[in-house]
């Protein structure tokens, strides 16, 4: 019942073990039951270890010195290890792999709940309620380490909300799932509420989440703000790390309230008034161009068909198309359409079952196309940076002195060039994300694959990565971006790709396949809100700052009269 505490912290320090700077400074936290609360903030502010403090994980299993109080559902949780708390607290880890273990995915939900020792038709009951409320139903016979990275994710999703703990602690549990999957992972996060649940999500994109009850910020081990969805203004958004929602933005700009893409079309035709007309000819006139031409042909894709042995299905059925040089493209897709393996197929790592991969015409050679995998974490091996981004070019052959040059260019583009004596593993996601970027970079590719490079980043990590990539293709080098998240494809990429079930269902520019809604919803994918926007007011715009542009001149001056 709402009204008495689920979770409270109270003045709560921790430093991990080894580490000079708490994670934690005087966290003062408090949380109603039945309460959906979201909490935010950029990469290192304490949100992980914020939630393994309230299941217990720290000081307990991470250990470090931890000062104060944590109080679950009226219990102060001291002494208690993680399983005993568990009965209370259901925490999906933001490394969500490292929670999977079993043989299946019906055994891995059904773990939990036959420890607390439920009868089989109650655990019978939850598997299938968990599986169908992420979308898994059907999947209870697969082995977990076939499912894509959207798949697991949902997955570890499940085998928590099986347990059917009162408190719900998710840490950013949407990060490897396609847009509509998030979408119905939020709405059972909704339906928990309703349920009676004490609901936490740790969130970078708060725009998907507009409907809960509460939002708190994070800033250098702090809670900084808490207060109602909807009331923090977009600068304190940004100054925390956090993208503010497209709505809140183009409404603080432009003066009037954020709503759905009708009623605020509605709104701004208001606003604009007569000048309706000569804002879409201004934006027709002065909008990049969408066609671009650009150079010879790098990368061919004739008719390629790849079959995992494992799984006995298709993963890619007869797929063709070409990337030429200076391109900027985004592959888009659902979990399990075949993008990752798409992208091993392109980058040389995987052989196709029929068909051809050409690159200049002949086979794909080591360093040619350079491919940065989805988690950082599994190209990393090497006891320090430089040793990390030294590999390929060493086994190039390359001598001491382009060996040095090129590791030194490298960490420069990425904007590390004083992490050469670090340990890879010390460093934050965005930064060993960068590094892999730069361990790819070092070897000269004339393609870059970039496999989700922005999951698990905060905005500013986001901005980082893509401003990179932007200016490495301005200067020649061709990209592709394998992606779920979509404002990142609408404001960076110039041609999209889409696949749905192993096949091809839309390549061309960008603006045209975002127009394409119900294509789009087919592959669980939906535009981003200023483009929903913008194509009911008959200008489908590709970020927020392209709409301000054309509502408010170049630099954001008012529209003259």
């Amino acid at each position: 019942m709402k009204g008495k505490p689920a979770i409270c912290l109270k003045e709560v320090w921790f430093r991990y073990r080894g580490f000079e700077t708490p994670a934690l400074r005087g966290v003062e936290y408090g949380q109603e039951a039945g309460e959906f609360a979201v909490l935010a903030g950029r990469s290192g502010a304490g949100k992980s270890t914020l939630c393994k403090a309230i299941m217990g994980i720290v000081p307990t299993l991470q250990r470090g010195e931890m000062r104060g109080e944590v109080y679950v559902l009226g219990r102060g949780i001291a002494g208690f290890r993680p399983f005993s708390v568990s009965r209370w607290v259901g925490l999906v880890f933001q490394d969500f792999e490292a929670q999977l273990f079993s043989t299946s995915v019906e055994l891995e939900v059904a773990f939990g709940p036959e420890n607390l020792g439920l009868p089989r038709e109650e655990v019978g009951r939850r598997v299938r309620e968990s599986l169908e409320a992420v979308g898994l139903e059907g999947f209870e016979r697969r082995e977990p380490w076939t499912l894509s990275g959207g798949e697991k994710q949902r997955l570890a999703i499940a085998s928590v909300l099986a347990m059917g703990p009162p408190v719900l602690v998710l840490d950013e549990p949407t990060t490897d799932i396609d847009p509509l999957g998030r979408d119905d992972v939020h709405m059972a996060v909704r339906e928990l509420r309703e349920r009676g649940h004490t609901v936490l999500l740790v969130e970078h994109d708060v725009g998907e989440v507009e409907d809960a009850d509460s939002l708190a910020l994070m800033s250098e081990g702090k809670i900084v703000w808490k207060g109602k969805m909807g009331e923090a203004a977009p600068e304190l958004l940004t100054s925390c790390g956090v993208r503010p929602p497209e709505a809140w933005a183009l409404a603080s700009s432009l003066g009037i309230p954020p709503a759905e893409p009708d009623k605020m079309a509605s709104d701004i035709e208001r606003l604009l008034g007569s000048k309706v007309e000569r804002v879409r000819k201004r934006w027709e006139a002065r909008r990049d161009t969408d066609n671009e031409v650009h150079g010879e042909v790098l990368l061919e894709m004739e008719d390629v068909r790849y079959s995992y042995p494992s799984s006995g299905g298709e993963a890619l059925r007869g797929i063709s198309f070409e990337v030429r040089r200076g391109e900027f493209s985004a592959v888009l897709g659902p979990n399990g359409s075949g993008k990752s393996t798409l992208a091993k197929l392109m980058a040389g790592l995987l052989k196709p079952s029929s068909g051809r991969v050409r690159f200049r015409g002949g086979p794909v050679r080591p360093g040619e196309v350079g491919y940065v995998f989805q988690n950082p974490d599994q190209q990393l091996f090497a006891p320090t940076v430089w040793d990390e981004v030294a590999f390929g070019p060493k086994s190039q052959g390359l001598s001491e002195e382009a060996l040095e040059e090129a590791v030194g260019e490298a960490l420069e583009a990425v904007g590390l060039s004083t992490y050469g004596g670090r340990d890879p593993f010390s460093l934050t996601r965005g930064e060993r994300q960068r590094i892999a970027v730069a361990s790819v970079l070092a070897c000269s590719p004339e393609v870059l694959i970039l496999d989700e490079p922005t999951t698990g980043l905060d905005y500013e990590e986001q901005k980082r990565m893509m401003a990179f990539l932007e200016k490495w293709n301005l200067r020649g080098g061709t990209v592709v971006l394998i992606t779920h998240s979509m404002w990142v494809a609408a404001r960076y990429a110039r041609r999209c790709i889409v696949l749905r079930e192993g096949e091809v269902v839309a390549d061309g520019p960008t603006r045209e396949v975002f127009r394409r809604k119900e294509l789009l919803r087919s592959a669980h994918l939906k535009p981003p809100f200023v483009t929903q926007l913008g194509d009911r007011l008959g200008m489908p715009f590709l970020s927020v700052e392209e709409a301000l542009r054309a509502f408010k001149g170049d630099v954001y001056a008012p529209i003259p009269g």
